[in-house]
């Protein structure tokens, strides 16, 4: 059994519904925890919309709160998610706009105490994104 994320008629994913599951799940987290909509529509009949206008500025939003994140834990727990977003966001043709890389601690939310060495967060969503995209099936 599996599930579609459809952009009209067109079939942007077609997970196993236990993937479908865990995903939209986390897409209603992610939803209260950045405060703005997905464009990720209820599953009805194994079938939702993707709104790309409304998911273009759900993953833009995603991105900017990862961005003034610098924690572990949030890392870990937010970056299989982010990967996901991006692939059926390049399916969604939306434009991503990449929040410009942070330096220090200035303007971030996050922050793990001691604070663990910064990385290329971004640089490491976009490669998961590309090779996720290559095993999502359509």
């Amino acid at each position: 059994m599996s599930q579609y994320f459809d952009m009209g008629d067109e079939t942007l994913w077609n997970p196993s519904n236990g993937a479908a599951q865990l995903f939209v799940g986390q897409v209603g987290l992610y939803e209260d925890v950045l405060g703005v909509p997905s464009g990720i529509g209820p599953m009805e009949s194994d079938e939702c919309q993707v709104d790309p206008v409304v998911y273009e500025a759900f993953v833009g939003a995603l991105l900017t709160w990862r961005d003034r994140t610098q924690h572990r834990v949030i890392d870990a727990l937010s970056a299989g998610f982010i990967a996901t977003a991006l692939a059926l966001g390049e399916r969604a043709r939306i434009r991503v706009d990449w929040p410009e890389p942070r330096m220090g601690h200035e303007g971030r939310t996050d922050i793990e105490v001691p604070a663990f060495p910064q990385h290329d967060w971004a640089g490491t969503a976009r490669e998961q994104a590309r090779e996720l995209d290559r095993s999502m099936a359509r």
